[in-house]
């Protein structure tokens, strides 16, 4: 992101709508959906609403809403509450995450998930002596 540019939206900055682009760093305060094919920074300050995409995600501010993105990671001071879908998922010591989340391989593939398992049979019907 160094050698091209980036969208920015600055501190004082209060943005509603629509982003959509390559690289972005937020410090503000967004609403809306962003979009991106490349990599988006949530600043310390950045306060946002918004349902998110982007190939890397780096948030440090906080963010309200879903978020997609094949490598996230949440520093110390990031602030999550909503649904989080990464297939690299790096939460940092101090950073706070609430909602739904999908990490690993099978995350970030589309809007189809796998399957859940079903749950293991009582103790008493595997034949072990742990529930007898």
């Amino acid at each position: 992101m160094a050698d091209e540019k980036a969208t920015i939206i600055d501190a004082q900055a209060d943005v509603e709508g629509k982003l959509k682009g390559k690289d972005a760093v937020v410090y503000g305060r967004f609403r809306g959906e962003i979009a991106l094919s490349g990599r988006l920074v949530l600043g310390e300050g950045a306060r946002v609403e918004a349902v998110v995409s982007a190939d890397a995600v780096e948030v440090a501010g906080e963010l309200k809403g879903d978020l997609r993105g094949r490598s996230v990671t949440l520093t110390e001071k990031a602030r999550v509450l909503g649904t989080l879908d990464a297939r690299v998922l790096v939460v940092r010591e101090g950073a706070w995450l609430s909602g739904s989340v999908s990490a690993g391989e099978g995350a970030s593939k589309g809007t189809s998930t796998a399957p859940v398992p079903p749950p293991p049979p009582p103790y008493g019907d595997r034949g072990d002596k742990a529930g007898a």
